[in-house]
């Protein structure tokens, strides 16, 4: 290496740091989306909620509010909303809420939804043991659904100096449009796109 570093001219150096640069950004940039992801996920940051297999190892007296929020990306033709706006959780037990989409298109529509928490320091404590949000999900013409997401505040909540005097949590999700997966695409094709087998 070092051999071969001493055969290069001054400009053909400058050149060859140069693209090592622009290779090392362009892995950074690449690592950087899943080991944010991986960040945020491990820690709650900005929100972002937690998952386990199954619930707390413990059940507190003390109680929590747990508020439910809807909403759509622009876009999004669904109606969607919680059934239940809010309800008063024992930490640590678990609990199961459900939200509602109904699709009042004439095509199929295929979604999936963001989510986090506020505050979002509640992050790193509120904890999914099964979500809708889990996959996508896709609602035929006139249909409607009933999407459940089981959960629970972890006890530590009560330990963290952040939270342990925090009232309530707000979970939020956020439907969002997606390309229809295939196993749909074939049956149901984009309108005003020609089949290439009719061409």
């Amino acid at each position: 290496m070092t051999r071969w570093w001493r055969s290069l001219t001054d400009n053909q150096r400058v050149v060859a740091g140069a693209v090592a640069v622009v290779v090392g950004m362009g892995s950074l940039g690449w690592a950087s989306v899943p080991l944010y992801d991986l960040f945020c996920r491990v820690t709650g940051y900005g929100g972002t909620t937690q998952v386990a297999d199954g619930g707390a190892p413990e059940i507190l007296d003390r109680t929590i509010k747990v508020r439910f929020d809807a909403s759509r990306e622009r876009g999004m033709p669904w109606e969607f909303k919680p059934v239940q706006r809010e309800m008063e959780v024992r930490i640590g037990e678990t609990h199961l809420a459900f939200y509602e989409a109904t699709n009042p298109t004439d095509r199929p529509v295929a979604g999936t939804a963001s989510y986090n928490v506020a505050p979002f320091a509640a992050g790193a404590h509120f904890v999914k043991i099964d979500c809708f949000c889990f996959e996508e999900q896709v609602l035929q013409p006139g249909e409607s659904v009933t999407m459940p997401v089981t959960f629970y505040v972890d006890p530590e909540v009560v330990d963290d100096p952040e939270t342990k005097w925090m009232p309530e949590i707000t979970l939020s999700y956020t439907f969002h449009v997606m390309d229809m997966p295939d196993e749909y695409a074939a049956a149901y094709p984009t309108p005003g796109r020609a089949d290439p087998e009719t061409n």
